[in-house]
């Protein structure tokens, strides 16, 4: 059986729905019966990834230079 670990490894590919062995979907369905933190994770990542456009828009230079002085400020 899955560790919480593996789960967590495996879980970009079950929500983007890409494929799975029949091994591996088996071992995820039984460690998520198990295990309610995973389920709970596999389902906030789940919404993560509904709510979130599909398209990502690409930052303008005004957008850029706000990010990279946030990350170089000295409280981060």
């Amino acid at each position: 059986m899955l560790k919480c670990k593996e789960v967590v490894e495996k879980a970009d590919a079950l929500v983007d729905g890409m494929p799975l062995s029949w091994r591996e979907r088996l071992a995820m369905r039984l460690h998520l019966i198990m295990c309610h933190h995973c389920r709970r994770y596999i389902r906030q990542l789940n919404a993560l990834v509904t709510s979130l456009p599909h398209e990502p828009q690409p930052l303008d230079d005004e957008q850029t230079k706000r990010i990279l002085k946030k990350i170089d400020s000295p409280g981060n």
